[in-house]
């Protein structure tokens, strides 16, 4: 199992509803997305959709606060 992946949410221009600006959001890893500037995000739904790579900034995250975020999913 890889690593789980973090991001925060900067933009949400078109998606107000799906996404909280300054907000972690967890990334499903997804080759294919990357390749069309795309990110797999479990946005506000609690399921994973495809965004603009641009909307996310990728953080890393000490693991006591990746266990953390993934408790309260």
């Amino acid at each position: 199992m890889s690593e789980p992946c973090f991001a925060i949410c900067i933009k949400n221009t078109e998606y107000p509803a799906a996404l909280e600006v300054r907000k972690i959001y967890q990334v499903v890893p997804d080759a294919t997305a990357a390749a069309h500037q795309l990110m797999r995000i479990i946005d506000e739904s609690g399921e994973d959709y495809l965004y603009p790579a641009g909307y996310f900034v990728l953080i890393d995250l000490p693991r006591a606060i990746q266990e953390s975020l993934l408790a309260a999913a």
